[in-house]
């Protein structure tokens, strides 16, 4: 089977399964599993968060989502919790496609080691 074809299903998967568990099986978008993410990382679950608190979730979720990619490296945690994170090389310009394709890779590694998805 191609990396294409099982990306594919493996983000399919994904988002059913978010999709069940977060929004009664109304599929999620790609930003709103970014969302989860970033809230997954800081761990503060039970919060309302801002409008500028969830630019700032979704900067965390993709830091760690293009960390194993050399992209990002986590830095500190500051007084309230939030991880900080160190650029440490450019993202090479990307079509949106690509990009799509990049993050949906990203996210699917992400839930693999986190094994909420089978490998």
């Amino acid at each position: 089977m191609s990396r294409d074809t099982v990306l594919k299903e493996r983000w399919e998967l994904l988002v059913a399964k978010l999709s069940a568990q977060f929004s009664d099986n109304d599929p999620l978008e790609l930003d709103a599993i970014i969302y989860l993410v970033g809230v997954q990382e800081l761990g503060q679950y039970h919060k309302t968060y801002k409008k500028d608190e969830k630019i700032n979730l979704m900067h965390i979720a993709i830091c760690r989502l293009l960390e194993p990619y050399g992209y990002y490296e986590f830095d500190f945690f500051d007084e309230e919790g939030w991880p900080h994170y160190t650029v440490k090389d450019q993202l090479p310009p990307l079509k949106a496609g690509e990009q799509s394709v990049l993050m949906k890779e990203a996210i699917v590694t992400y839930f693999l080691e986190n094994e909420y998805l089978p490998s």
